[in-house]
């Protein structure tokens, strides 16, 4: 089966179109900057090697991209991508969605419902369905949530200490995100390390722009670092992940900030990006640190303290470790943030291969622990459309 998968962000939209059998990415594509100025896009099929990019028309966004996907799919050149069905990422399910959902009113309804605990994402999510519902009449189109695999933690798991009555009409409670990426590393962890899927145990870690942790035992997730909301748990590009509440009335108090502004402030300007004052990318951090900038190499080690850090809280979690595994832009390609968490974590029984960690990654799975390691480590790259697809079929199927 075929599956086309979107994924609409604030300002950007993703797509594959999908071969579930064999798992290859027949197309791909992005659209970015959609708002502003400057919309660009890259659409590629990849069974052909063909490439088309350039530029939306000032401000144009969401609706023009899907409308030029449209386009694309139906060229008669793109013959090959002809697509049975349609899975949409969806960030937040709540407690409605344990699983996929065929998209219809009572799905729409129910996500609309959830999008006060994701407004940044959702409302762009439910965007991105409305118009391909248009496009696309005659496809099942299905809902995978980033919430759904950790509908699996307990209540002393995700219940936040504040008064019960507060998760019982209004559903505050941790939640836990990236959801599509967690399952797929597990699933493929669990292959790698020869074990059946219902005895693996193991650590993921998901390092982008958003970062998370889940600690899942017997395949399950039992903990996550992530909560209500995808700003709280790790470091990230620019959003502050965990801190004292207390800081938000301080700033609204004490220093006269509107929520709007400290909802911004939190999410768009903090993490790596606040610390360092410079880049929220990886990668430009690393090289300012090499040169000798400070406030880089401060934002890097609070980052990596932090990590560890989450990832030991974690383990406390769990009756058994079998290995840990990074994904995520960050964690396939940096080497020096795996090398630094696995310093830290050595005490879990972790023996580094510092070759092994420093030629990993790539798009390619492999081990960066020593054979005698106790737990194992592993870098994994992920592949949330795949998951997408798969499960997109799998429902359609059932």
């Amino acid at each position: 089966m075929n599956v086309l998968v979107i994924n609409c962000g604030s300002s950007s939209l993703k797509f594959s179109v999908v071969e579930t059998e064999s798992g290859k990415d027949l197309a791909k594509g992005l659209f970015d900057r959609l708002g502003s100025k400057t919309p660009g896009y890259k659409l590629k099929n990849v069974e052909r090697s063909t490439e088309a990019e350039g530029s939306l028309g000032e401000g144009e966004a969401h609706e023009q991209a899907l409308d030029l996907l449209a386009r694309f799919l139906n060229q008669p050149e793109n013959d090959n991508l002809v697509v049975t069905a349609v899975g949409h990422r969806m960030v937040h399910g709540g407690e409605k969605f344990t699983g996929a959902a065929l998209i219809n009113d009572e799905t729409l309804a129910a996500v609309e419902s959830c999008s006060a605990l994701a407004p940044l994402h959702n409302p762009s999510n439910l965007l991105g369905v409305r118009k391909s519902l248009e496009h696309f009449t005659d496809l099942p189109q299905v809902a995978v949530f980033d919430t759904a695999f950790h509908q699996t933690l307990s209540k002393e798991a995700y219940l936040y200490p504040i008064p019960l009555e507060l998760y019982r009409e209004h559903g505050i409670r941790r939640y836990g995100f990236h959801g599509s990426s967690h399952k797929y590393v597990t699933s493929e962890a669990a292959r790698i390390l020869g074990k059946p899927l219902a005895e693996t145990n193991i650590i993921t870690i998901h390092l982008g722009n958003g970062c998370s942790a889940a600690a899942i035992e017997n395949g399950r997730s039992v903990d996550t670092t992530m909560g209500l909301t995808p700003l709280e748990g790790l470091v990230m590009g620019t959003r502050s992940g965990d801190l004292d509440p207390g800081i938000i009335f301080h700033l609204y108090r004490s220093l006269g900030m509107s929520m709007e502004e400290i909802d911004a402030t939190l999410n768009k300007k903090s993490g790596l990006l606040g610390l360092s004052e410079l880049s929220n990318d990886m990668r430009e951090l690393r090289q300012a640190a090499a040169d000798g900038n400070e406030n880089a190499k401060l934002a890097l080690a609070v980052f990596e303290r932090r990590l560890a850090k989450s990832v030991a809280s974690l383990r406390a979690s769990m009756s058994k470790l079998d290995a840990i595994v990074f994904t995520g832009g960050i964690g396939e390609n940096d080497a020096v943030t795996r090398s630094a968490a696995l310093r830290q974590l050595a005490f879990l029984g972790i023996e580094m291969d510092a070759d092994a960690n420093q030629s990993a990654g790539r798009g390619k799975n492999g081990f960066i622990s020593t054979e005698s390691s106790k737990v194992k480590a592993i870098v994994i790259p992920t592949n949330e459309e795949l998951m997408i697809a798969r499960e997109t079929a799998q429902h359609i199927a059932d």
